[in-house]
């Protein structure tokens, strides 16, 4: 009876935490900078939005320069060239979470910031098109395009990104159709900064157009080829949505997907694999003059009580340590209950959600993040490091659509084993399923594919072992060494890059371009250049613990953690992956 006394309270409270966490509404704190400067010492620290850097190696830089136009921005390139200076571009928002922002460590190096660099968009309504300054928020960009009656025909769906940057990174939407979900594929011409001779003034400015075959190396780009300085974008006569939510069991799934990334323009799916579940989104366009006033106000990018974050933080924490399974799927099915009562934040009047259809502009649909606006101190972004409060792996993988039936097939059979493992995914966002259609940029999808994106707990401390750890490194090795599938470059953790570059047939027109453009490797890192060579995120010998953070597949039980009882052991579907299991048998045999 103590023990069902227990687990009723525990669920009375998580339930209670994650209705509040769900429906906390009001303003944000602004998020923190991501470069940090200790006048002192003079030197700075780039970090990202999540407070996942620095980690073994902080990214200190001798010098930042904050251009405000593009003479201040080719001044800024031509500095770093003429001193020898390594450098990258880093934005505002700096929501990357690999390391392609960080310069050459261990050397002269320096950061050009595009926050200020963020006061140009020039919509051509004649041509359909677009230009904005390379730090334009993605927010300040679909704005000014609506207010002219036009519409960008697509966007990821955090608005929390820079032009420049959403683009470099391979940002997408969903959509197989037209120009497609990738934003990238909406752009016909960039401005870039190069370095340069010095009779040229150590920079120089390329034009690249849809006639130039660099423009394909420059729509992603990780920003290896130069500072981005402008950038055009086609445009679409304005439009409206149509958006309605089918939940229903996930029978099928597997079957499903391809007729719906067909069926719907926007469509996507959400899977949540521990409660059978899967949410179909029918969104579609319709005419302008379409009834209707609705918004995309996502519940995950609104603005949360700094309290309630940090004590479903603290919630999951407990789980964590004390492995109960229970706590974590209670929090699964509430959270799942309730994004299916506020229709996951979209709302018909901009105020609340009165039923489906969800009709509105395709401006105030395409992209949210509320949680990015205000400045009071009580409310943040869930994951605003200072806080404390969330914090969480994303791992997003590209498949070719012709191979993602196998996949979402071998995660069932995991699944299957024991559903309530994948509880600790459902939390967030489940499964995520958006389509996008094939590219000519050298860096992207080079068929039609399918994305997944799923998040799972991150632990404070690199060296401790999570909750599940062996499903998650199985999921992850099974969609990128077993399946092909490729790794976004604005996401995941350092091992999906292991083999990266060789899933790109155009990486040598990529590699050519790099060296026309950037031949001193002014923006290269040791980091970024192992990844072009397909070695993933690390060099060098793999160090005890190594697994934990997916800096590694272990191969021996000490690059997961013995002492806590987690050893290097097989898949259990994909048997070739090597993954961190916990065994409370203090004498389990390593592979």
């Amino acid at each position: 009876m103590a023990n069902l006394h227990r687990r009723r309270l525990l669920r009375r409270t998580l339930i209670a935490l994650a209705v509040c966490y769900l429906a906390a509404m009001g303003d944000a704190m602004l998020p923190p900078s991501p470069i940090q400067c200790d006048g002192g010492r003079n030197e700075c620290t780039l970090s990202n939005s999540y407070g996942v850097w620095p980690d073994r190696e902080p990214c200190r830089v001798s010098a930042v320069f904050f251009p405000t136009t593009e003479a201040e921005l080719r001044s800024a390139v031509a500095d770093a060239v003429k001193k020898g200076l390594k450098l990258k571009v880093v934005s505002k928002f700096s929501h990357t979470i690999p390391k392609f922002a960080c310069p050459q460590i261990g050397v002269p190096n320096a950061l050009i910031s595009t926050e200020r660099y963020n006061q140009s968009i020039d919509v051509d309504e004649a041509n359909l098109a677009v230009t904005a300054d390379a730090g334009v928020g993605l927010r300040e960009l679909i704005d000014r395009v609506e207010a002219a009656g036009l519409s960008l025909a697509v966007a990821p769906y955090w608005e929390g990104v820079s032009v420049a940057g959403m683009i470099s990174t391979g940002a997408h939407g969903s959509s197989w159709r037209g120009r497609g979900g990738a934003v990238h594929d909406h752009v016909t011409a960039i401005r870039l900064i190069i370095p340069a001779t010095a009779s040229e003034g150590f920079a120089k400015i390329v034009d690249l157009k849809n006639t130039d075959p660099l423009l394909n190396a420059a729509k992603v780009s990780l920003g290896l080829l130069g500072a981005i300085s402008k950038v055009t974008f086609s445009l679409e006569p304005g439009f409206k949505r149509r958006v309605t939510f089918n939940y229903t069991n996930d029978n099928g799934i597997e079957n499903e997907f391809m007729n719906h990334g067909k069926k719907y323009e926007f469509g996507d799916i959400q899977w949540y694999p521990s409660r059978h579940s899967a949410v179909y989104r029918y969104d579609d366009r319709v005419p302008i003059d379409t009834p209707g006033d609705g918004l995309n106000d996502f519940i995950g990018f609104q603005p949360n009580l700094i309290t309630i974050s940090q004590s479903l933080r603290a919630s999951e924490k407990a789980a964590e340590n004390t492995k109960s399974v229970d706590g974590k799927c209670v929090l699964a099915s509430t959270f799942v209950a309730y994004k299916k009562l506020v229709a996951n934040g979209f709302k018909n009047n901009k105020l609340v959600f009165t039923g489906y259809p969800v009709i509105g502009r395709q401006g105030k649909i395409q992209t949210s993040g509320s949680c990015l606006y205000s400045s009071s101190p009580a409310t943040a972004c869930a994951w605003d490091p200072r806080i404390k409060g969330l914090s969480f792996y994303e791992s997003a993988a590209i498949f070719p659509a012709t191979r993602f039936r196998d996949f979402i097939a071998d995660v069932k059979k995991l699944r299957d084993i024991n559903p309530r493992s994948f509880c600790g995914a459902d939390i967030y966002n489940g499964f995520l399923i958006r389509y996008v259609p094939r590219s000519a940029a050298y860096l992207a999808a080079p068929e039609d594919s399918v994305v997944v994106d799923f998040n799972y707990y991150r632990a404070d401390d690199a060296a401790t072992p999570r909750l599940h750890q062996d499903v998650w490194e199985e999921v992850e090795q099974m969609a990128f060494f077993g399946h092909g599938a490729r790794p976004h470059w604005g996401k995941n953790r350092h091992v999906a890059f292991t083999g990266a570059a060789e899933k790109y047939p155009k990486l040598r027109e990529f590699v050519a371009a790099k060296a026309a453009l950037d031949p001193a490797n002014v923006f290269s890192s040791d980091w970024s250049e192992r990844v072009m060579a397909g070695n993933g995120g690390d060099a060098g010998d793999k160090e005890d613990g190594c697994a934990l953070e997916g800096r590694c597949v272990c191969s021996e039980d000490r690059h997961c953690s013995p002492k806590n009882g987690y050893f290097c052991q097989h898949g259990r579907v994909y048997t070739l992956a090597r993954v961190c299991r916990y065994s409370s048998n203090s004498t389990f045999s390593i592979i």
